[in-house]
């Protein structure tokens, strides 16, 4: 079994080259022994506001001040149901906080959230910042992107990248935006030693495609993955704010194959949320009213009403009292057998479904091997990035890039491709740290990296 200290973890966010404020947020609440990581587990969770910058800023900030702590609130009706819990919870919290504000229109952030514990890891999901696990040399996409472009693409059954001229930015859902957000839960996804999970913000994903985000995680130690991803996220022209946090379980990455293929899933699952007509929507918002104590006071109206009746002197009034009787208590039998079934679907979804009957999603998979094709484009944007830096006369530590350069080019001829990777990322780790001391607004290297189409 995995113990609470054999997870190895690092974060890291900025704020982008075209943007003036971070409306990204993120957290990381870890198990303080043994006793935690079994009843609660480690705790990581990126959020992605949106609204205006202070706006997104604020909702970012309650998501991850809240859901974490709430979660543990309530581990103990197992981790579906906290989730479920957290998330609505700190959706109703943002909802509440910009209804006080006219200012606050539009207000709302995404939510990821990884838990891991000795069972597996959980993924809570709102919105379009995604979760990921690399093993084998695979990358698995374990969240469904909230987006138009991914709900349209489901209901066509096709992949995203199949699909043109629709914005992969526009969201469906988000905490905050309504009073009530359903949540998608995952999990227990089992954990391997050498198993790394990913949590990422859009300024990554939009970016960086998946084989990329793949070989480096798996390549780098999380601390130094983390800074990589994200100046990388920044070269390629860094129009979002980026956060990327990396979670690896004790023991080195397992190699993987060498095919390079994609594969987009969009399995049936019971809580995908398809794009509706605005007559739908209606519907499903008067769903949401309280209508067991709504028959409740009707009957008792009705009832109020039909004594009032009995009194009058009129005989058709009278009459009319009887009809008015026979409404109210079939109202208020309405309104008791609609509460009890209320309560009824409550308890249900705070104990939510055996772990072991819940099938687990996995939304893309991705090949990202370690091979020779992956070092030669990190080598050729390796020295693309010094030429630029060097007609810049900006200042970088060249004995360091050329030994590690050297380093990794011994590696390659070796075969080793994997330590050569490690070792090219490393030298130009230090290129980018040179480009992030100087950089302006409006840079954009763009280093030959495909740009990922969702």
């Amino acid at each position: 079994m995995i113990g609470f200290n054999e997870i190895e973890y690092a974060s890291h966010t900025d704020v982008g080259i075209r943007r003036s404020h971070n409306q990204d947020n993120h957290v990381v609440m870890p198990a303080a022994d043994d006793e935690h990581w079994r009843e609660v587990g480690h705790v990581f969770l990126v959020a992605d506001g949106m609204g205006g910058h202070a706006v997104g800023e604020l909702a970012a900030k309650i998501a991850v001040d809240n859901i974490p702590h709430i979660f543990s609130k309530y581990a103990h009706e197992g981790p579906l149901a906290a989730l479920r819990r957290a998330f609505g919870e700190a959706n109703l919290i943002i909802h509440t906080r910009g209804l006080q504000n006219r200012e606050f229109k539009g207000m709302g952030t995404t939510g990821t959230a990884i838990v891991l514990r000795p069972e597996g890891a959980w993924v809570g999901h709102v919105g379009d910042s995604r979760a990921y696990r690399i093993r084998g040399g695979t990358i698995e996409q374990l969240s469904f992107d909230h987006s138009l472009l991914w709900e349209i693409a489901r209901k066509q059954r096709k992949s995203p990248e199949e699909l043109t001229g629709i914005q992969s930015n526009i969201i469906s859902r988000s905490l905050g935006s309504m009073e009530s957000v359903q949540v998608d839960v995952e999990g227990p996804h089992p954990l391997e030693r050498g198993d790394i999970f990913l949590l990422c913000s859009d300024g990554l994903s939009g970016q960086v495609n998946d084989r990329v985000i793949g070989s480096v995680a798996a390549a780098l130690p999380p601390d130094e993955a983390v800074q990589f991803l994200v100046h990388l996220a920044n070269l390629q022209g860094g129009p979002d704010n980026t956060t990327v946090l990396v979670m690896r379980v004790g023991g080195e990455p397992k190699p993987g194959n060498l095919d390079s293929q994609m594969d987009v899933v969009f399995p049936e699952v019971e809580n995908a949320q398809p794009i509706v007509p605005r007559i739908a929507l209606m519907l499903y918002h008067a769903s949401k009213l309280p209508w067991g104590f709504i028959l409740l006071a009707a009957g008792i109206l009705l009832a109020v009403v039909a004594i009032v009746l009995t009194t009058a002197e009129s005989a058709l009034l009278k009459e009319q009292a009887l009809y008015a009787f026979i409404i109210a208590a079939l109202s208020l039998l309405g309104g008791i057998v609609t509460l009890l079934i209320q309560n009824f679907r409550e308890s249900r979804q705070i104990i939510g479904e055996p772990a072991e009957e819940r099938t687990l999603q996995v939304y893309r998979k991705t090949a990202c091997p370690l091979d020779a094709a992956i070092y030669e484009r990190l080598h050729l944007s390796s020295t693309t990035l010094e030429e630029s830096i060097r007609g810049k006369a900006w200042d970088y530590d060249v004995k360091t890039y050329q030994e590690r350069m050297k380093q990794a080019a011994q590696l390659f001829k070796q075969g080793s491709f994997r330590d050569a990777f490690r070792a090219q990322c490393r030298a130009m780790l230090v290129l980018m740290e040179a480009v992030h001391r100087y950089r302006g607004k409006n840079e954009d290297f763009q280093p030959l990296w495909d740009r990922p189409r969702s």
